[in-house]
């Protein structure tokens, strides 16, 4: 099952961010083959706001326990943390899966 991880920085945490980077980075490469993508999302100036990742886990309760051992997330870096499960549409798994999702959205009902 695929898991988005949406985590905000706390204000004013980014020297914690950069004091944990590492730690981060190494979790990350042991866990690459789950992921799909990832990375920090960041403000007009290009500083770090948060990190969103995708990754797939067997059910929410792997996702949950993975992030709670997450460098930045045990550094207590986060203050505020989304965890949702999606479907990945692009890009696409399969030949032709947005234009079969088109057809399966304008065939349904208004």
């Amino acid at each position: 099952m695929l898991f988005l991880f949406v985590c905000r920085d706390g204000a004013g945490k980014l020297p914690l961010r950069y004091a944990t980077r590492a730690e981060h980075l190494r979790y990350m490469i042991a866990a690459q083959d789950r992921i799909v993508f990832g990375g920090p999302f960041l403000d007009g100036d290009g500083s770090p706001l948060g990190s969103v990742f995708a990754m797939e886990f067997a059910s929410v309760a792997d996702a949950r326990a993975w992030l709670a051992d997450e460098p930045y997330a045990r550094a207590g870096l986060f203050d505020e943390v989304t965890v949702a499960t999606m479907r990945q549409m692009v890009p696409e798994l399969g030949l032709n899966a947005l234009q079969r999702e088109l057809e399966k959205e304008l065939a349904r009902p208004s």
